[in-house]
C-alpha cells in the first residue's frame, strides 16, 4: 500500500501506541494477578492481531505463548464464524484445539469491534497455578496422554456480549485445584484485554479506522522489506543445527533430539525440522504452532537488532517453518505436551541458533543455560491449604554472542529473558522454605573468547511438613546446549537432596518425597561460549578470577591458557604467550 498522504509522525505514533498498549496489558496483569508464577516470575504474554488474524503487535512475552497467536485467532474465527460479537471473550489452553503451547498456559482472546465491524483481536496469556492435572502444577513427566495434563479448553466463550457465561466458568473452576487463585489470575487477564480494547478504540477515534489500518499495512510491508533485506545479505546455503533433551520423561535416560536445516535462498528463510525424532510417549512434544513460534523467534535474533520492536506479520512472510506431523515438533493427538516450553521449545531455539550461527558468524550466539526447575507441592503449615512452589531460581545465564559475554541470571533461552528471577525474601514469605544459599558458581560458564553467563549454587531447606517434589521442569544433566565457533557448551546441571547427612541425587523427570528438614542443593551450568577460549583477552580472564570471582586459577590456565601468579596476582605474559602459542591452531 502506498504511503502517499501518510504523515510519518502519524505512522510512528500509531505504531508505538500499539506497542504501548501491549506493555500496558502486561503491566495490568502483573499488578492484579495473585500467583507467584504470574505476578513475580512474569510468565505472561500479550499481543494484538487484526480482524483476520494477521500479526500486528507482539513486543513482549514468551515466544512460545504468543508469536504464533494467529493460529489461535484463526481457529476461533473458524469455529465461531458469524457467532462472534462485541463484548465476547474466548478462553483456550488446548494445544490441539485452540493452539495453546501446553495446558497450563491459559489464553484469553477478545475480538475488538469498531462500529459493528471486527477490527482487532487481542490476547492475554499466562501460566496458571494448576490445571487439574494428575499432579499439582502440571509438570508431571509421565502422563498417560494429554488428558492427564489437566482440563483442556478449546477456545470457548467465557464472556458473551459482555456477560459472563456462568455455567462454563463454574465448570472450569471446579476442575482445577487452587481455584480461587486461578480465578483471580483469569480475571486479571480478562481485564488486560479490556484495557487493550479501550486503548485501541481511543486510537481509532483519534485517527480514524482507515488511517490506523493504513499505518499497520505500511508497517507490515516495511518490516517485510527490512527482514528480507537482512536475509538477502546471508550467504545462500543450508545450515544445520541440532539439540537434545535428556529424555522424554517416560523412557528415562534416552535423549530426544530436534534437528533443523536452515536454508537461505535469496530473501527467504526456510526452517525445516523434518529430521527430528518421532513424537514420544512422554511430555516433551510440541504442536506445530509452538514449533512455529519458537523457530521464528529464534531466527529473528540473527537479523538487524534495530528491528527488535518492529516484528509483525511482515516478518513471518519471509520465514517458512516445516515440521511434518508425527514428530516431536508436531505431535499427533493424544500425545502429551506439558513440557513443550521447557523441552522441545528450548531445543528448537538451540537448534535454530546453532544453524544460524553458521550462516551469520558475526552474530553467532551460543546456547543458554538449560532450564532446571522443579515443582514442590504439599500442605502449607501456616494456612493448612495446598501450595505449589515452582522453581526457577537456579538456572544459569545466557549464552555468549559474538563480541559479548552472556548475561548473568537470565532464565532459559525460550523465554528470551522475559521470565524474572524470584526474590528470595518473597519466596520465604510465601512458601515454607528457607533459602540457605544463592550465588554464582565458579567455573560454570561455557568457556570461550566470550564466555557464557555463570550458573548458580542454590540451597534451600524444607521448614514445613512432608511434601512431594517433581523434577519435570528440568533438563541439562546429560545433554547440553551448544557453544559455537570453538566455544565450549553449557556445563551440566546437578541436584541433590541432603537428608540426615546423606546426599541423594535427584535426577530430572522423577518424583521425590521430601521430609521436614530436607535440603535441596542445585549446582547448575551457565550459558555456552563463543569463540575459542584461548582467544579471550587475558585481562578479561584476570577480571573473572579476581573481580568477578567466576573462574578459578586452574581454569584460567588449563582452559583459557592464561597463567596468573597466585602470589603476586599478576599475569605472567611470557608463559601465557608460550602456552597459547603451543595450542595455536587446535580446535
Amino acid at each position: 500500500m502506498s504511503t502517499t498522504g501518510l504523515d510519518p509522525i502519524t505512522l510512528s505514533t500509531v505504531w508505538h501506541a500499539l506497542q504501548r498498549t501491549c506493555r500496558e496489558m502486561r503491566r495490568v496483569i502483573e499488578r492484579t494477578s495473585q500467583s507467584y508464577l504470574i505476578s513475580q516470575l512474569k510468565d505472561i504474554s500479550v499481543g494484538i492481531w487484526d480482524g483476520e488474524g494477521n500479526t500486528v503487535a507482539i513486543p513482549v512475552g514468551l515466544p512460545i505463548q504468543f508469536v504464533g497467536g494467529k493460529f489461535s485467532v484463526r481457529y476461533i474465527l473458524n469455529e465461531y464464524r458469524d457467532n462472534v460479537y462485541p463484548g465476547d471473550v474466548f478462553l483456550a489452553n488446548d494445544p490441539y484445539n485452540g493452539y495453546s503451547c501446553h495446558a497450563p498456559d491459559w489464553g484469553f482472546f477478545r475480538p475488538i469491534f469498531y462500529r459493528d465491524k471486527m477490527a482487532f483481536w487481542t490476547l492475554a496469556r499466562a501460566h496458571v497455578e494448576d490445571t487439574g492435572a494428575a499432579f499439582p502444577g502440571a509438570y508431571f513427566s509421565d502422563p498417560y496422554d494429554i488428558h492427564s495434563e489437566g482440563i483442556l479448553i478449546p477456545g470457548v466463550k467465557v464472556i458473551e456480549k459482555g456477560k459472563e457465561v456462568h455455567d462454563v466458568l463454574r465448570l472450569i473452576w471446579n476442575n482445577v485445584r487452587l481455584s480461587e487463585g486461578v480465578r483471580i489470575d483469569c480475571y486479571a487477564m480478562i481485564a488486560a484485554t479490556k484495557v487493550a480494547e479501550q486503548r485501541l478504540l481511543e486510537l481509532i477515534e483519534k485517527y480514524g479506522i482507515d488511517t490506523v489500518q493504513h499505518c499497520i499495512s505500511v508497517m507490515q510491508e516495511r518490516t517485510e522489506r527490512a527482514v528480507r533485506a537482512c536475509i538477502e545479505k546471508m550467504p545462500d546455503g543450508t545450515y544445520y543445527g541440532e539439540s537434545s533433551t535428556d529424555d522424554d520423561g517416560y523412557e528415562l535416560d534416552v535423549p530426544v533430539t530436534v534437528r533443523c536445516e536452515v536454508t537461505v535462498k535469496g530473501d527467504h528463510l526456510t526452517l525445516d525440522f523434518s529430521k527430528s525424532d518421532k513424537q514420544r510417549r512422554g511430555f516433551v512434544n510440541c504442536s506445530y504452532p509452538s514449533t512455529y513460534s519458537d523457530a521464528v523467534a529464534s531466527s529473528i535474533l540473527f537479523l538487524d537488532p534495530a528491528l527488535a520492536e518492529y516484528h509483525n506479520e511482515g516478518t513471518m512472510r519471509a520465514i517458512e517453518v516445516i515440521a511434518p506431523e508425527g514428530l516431536v515438533v508436531n505431535a499427533k493427538y493424544p500425545a502429551p505436551m506439558g513440557g513443550a516450553p521447557v523441552y522441545m521449545g528450548v531445543n528448537i531455539f538451540e537448534a535454530v541458533m546453532m544453524a544460524m550461527s553458521e550462516a551469520v558468524p558475526n552474530r553467532a550466539a551460543a546456547g543458554w543455560a538449560r532450564r532446571y526447575g522443579q515443582y514442590i507441592y504439599g500442605i502449607h503449615p501456616r494456612t493448612g491449604g495446598l501450595y505449589v512452589f515452582p522453581g526457577i531460581h537456579a538456572e544459569g545465564g545466557a549464552g555468549a554472542v559474538w563480541g559479548y559475554d552472556g548475561y548473568q541470571g537470565c532464565a532459559s533461552s525460550a523465554s528470551l529473558g522475559q521470565i524474572a528471577r524470584p526474590n528470595t525474601e518473597d519466596v520465604e514469605i510465601k512458601y515454607p522454605w528457607k533459602v540457605v544459599s544463592r550465588e554464582f558458581r565458579k567455573d560454570s560458564s561455557g568457556a570461550g573468547r566470550w564466555r557464557g553467563g555463570p550458573g548458580f549454587h542454590w540451597e534451600a531447606v524444607n521448614v514445613g511438613g512432608e511434601v512431594a517434589m517433581h523434577t519435570g521442569a528440568g533438563q541439562g544433566e546429560t545433554t547440553f546446549s551448544h557453544g559455537t565457533l570453538g566455544g565450549k557448551p553449557t556445563p551440566p546441571n546437578q541436584c541433590y537432596i541432603r537428608r540426615d547427612g546423606e546426599m541423594i541425587q535427584a535426577k530430572v523427570h522423577r518424583l521425590y518425597q521430601l521430609k521436614a528438614g530436607d535440603h535441596i542443593i542445585k549446582d547448575t551450568g551457565g550459558g555456552g561460549g563463543v569463540g575459542r577460549p584461548e582467544e579471550r583477552d587475558p585481562q578479561a580472564v584476570w577480571d573473572d578470577v579476581y573481580i568477578n570471582e567466576m573462574v578459578t586459577l586452574e581454569t584460567a590456565r588449563e582452559v583459557y591458557k592464561v597463567v596468573i601468579d597466585p602470589t603476586t596476582r599478576q599475569i605472567d605474559w611470557d608463559l601465557t604467550r608460550s602456552l597459547r602459542a603451543s595450542t595455536s591452531g587446535r580446535k
